[in-house]
């Protein structure tokens, strides 16, 4: 008798979003970990095609709360208990993107939280996000992501010094996109630049040619449309 080898079947968590249009296009998001995934943070939005900010669609919960896993005392001191941590490095592309706060805070805290999307703690598999779309075609989905102490022979230690959000950051988030333009289909993201590696602004730096580890953190984030009608 001979014994068929056994496959694997990876885990795959579904999420349904429950503010999704039922009777709206089904718009599921899938992302699975890459060889370099350590708790990453992350966040997924929609722009128009000049680039203007329209919604977000997903956001890890520690990032949007300002409550994250390791509670933050001073520049270089972290708890093993949960609490606040103030992270302007972390998604700085995002965070400069959409509206402030009523106090014009930019980075999510607990005092003012960012509340106007699904928000989902950190997959340690593959998961699909179900929602719904309603924006005019077409228009880009985005998506930004870091993992602290990420560095590499470029992004050292003592690259910035002065800056206490770099040296809890290290290479600097990566900004991922891809243009919808059909009602149905697969789309995948792929790399477009990194955000400010100190979080003091919104810019988009497109050379990518010292990031390494980084761009290993997610394996695939594709897209998938169903339309309703």
């Amino acid at each position: 008798m001979q014994c068929k080898p056994t496959t694997r079947v990876e885990e795959v968590v579904t999420i349904v979003d429950p503010a999704a249009n039922k009777k709206g296009d089904t718009f599921t998001l899938n992302l699975k970990p890459g060889k370099h995934f350590n708790h990453p943070t992350y966040v997924v939005w929609a722009e128009d095609m000049a680039g203007n900010y329209l919604r977000t669609i997903y956001i890890t919960e520690s990032y949007a709360s300002g409550i994250f896993g390791h509670q933050m005392q001073g520049d270089s001191i972290w708890l093993k208990t949960k609490g606040p941590s103030f992270q302007p490095a972390a998604l700085p592309y995002w965070t400069h993107k959409k509206p402030g706060s009523k106090d014009g805070t930019k980075v999510p805290t607990p005092q003012n939280p960012f509340v106007d999307a699904y928000t989902g703690a950190t997959q340690k598999t593959a998961f699909n996000f179900e929602t719904s779309i309603a924006d005019q075609l077409p228009f880009r989905v985005l998506m930004e992501v870091n993992q602290t102490w990420d560095w590499n022979e470029h992004w050292t230690n003592n690259l910035y010094p002065d800056s206490p959000a770099y040296k809890r950051s290290a290479q600097p988030s990566v900004v991922y996109s891809v243009t919808i333009d059909e009602k149905s289909g697969s789309f995948y993201l792929n790399p477009i630049g990194h955000g400010d590696p100190k979080g003091d602004s919104g810019k988009l730096f497109t050379n990518l040619k010292t990031m390494t580890t980084a761009l290993l953190i997610l394996d695939t984030m594709g897209i998938r449309l169903n339309s309703s009608k």
